[in-house]
């Protein structure tokens, strides 16, 4: 799978400040050492969690319960959930969501690095991701980027 359009496009719509300058990194790094797909996998599946909370209300915002206190943000299936909900009528994003779904479902043995949980919770070890799963992440990534609210 050729990618570069797809790093492109991620590059048309990441935000400037946050998030445009690391994708230019790992674009480089990538271009130049396509092995480096285990070190970069983390930071796609983060960016692709970012960019889903940045279509609902939580993001840019800090949230507090009703005490005041810090309230954590939702993550894996029930921030899908909550972008569900928040964007009911934009019926192609909803057709995203649910295809990246499969990215947030609980991890088995067999994920191989195909899973955000099995990769970001260590639950499976790099030397068993393939540059197949992470070029597949950076493909999704592209599709629903221009959904982003940065």
């Amino acid at each position: 799978m050729k990618i570069d359009s797809e790093f492109q496009e991620i590059l048309n719509y990441a935000h400037y400040w946050n998030w445009a300058p690391d994708w230019l990194i790992v674009k480089e790094i990538y271009e130049k050492i396509p092995d480096s797909y285990s070190v970069l996998t983390p930071f796609a599946y983060s960016y692709l969690e970012e960019v889903i909370r940045s279509t609902t209300s939580e993001y840019g915002k800090e949230l507090l319960d009703e005490n005041k206190n810090p309230k954590r943000r939702k993550v894996g299936l029930s921030l899908i959930k909550l972008a569900k909900e928040e964007n009911a009528n934009n019926t192609e994003y909803i057709k995203i969501l649910n295809e990246v779904k499969k990215y947030f479902e609980e991890s088995t043995s067999l994920d191989c690095g195909d899973n955000r949980s099995s990769v970001d919770h260590g639950y499976m070890h790099p030397r068993f991701w393939t540059k197949e799963s992470f070029e597949k992440l950076i493909y999704d990534i592209a599709r629903i980027s221009k959904y982003s609210k940065f």
